[in-house]
């Protein structure tokens, strides 16, 4: 893996992030707590879409897309975690 796609994976990873802490109520986990979040999300909707028979093709903003609402299950599972 170049740097080139590590660097596109953690701006993937950080503009999900954002969106989904914007989405998700009281989600947000600072600059980089939402970047894992994004990258951790982009990596659980790489995986689990084609799974489920959803196409992974697409641009960037399919890309972002895809990585928010994996993001969006990340911190909805973190949250389940902290309350209990």
């Amino acid at each position: 893996m170049g740097f080139e796609s590590v660097l596109a994976m953690l701006l993937t990873g950080l503009v999900a992030g954002w969106l989904a802490a914007k989405l998700v109520r009281g989600g947000g986990l600072g600059l980089i707590g939402n970047m894992a979040v994004g990258v951790a999300g982009a990596f659980l909707a790489g995986v689990m879409l084609p799974v489920l028979g959803f196409g992974t093709g697409g641009g960037v903003v399919v890309t972002v897309l895809q990585a928010t609402l994996g993001a969006i299950v990340v911190l909805v599972l973190i949250r389940l975690i902290r309350t209990g």
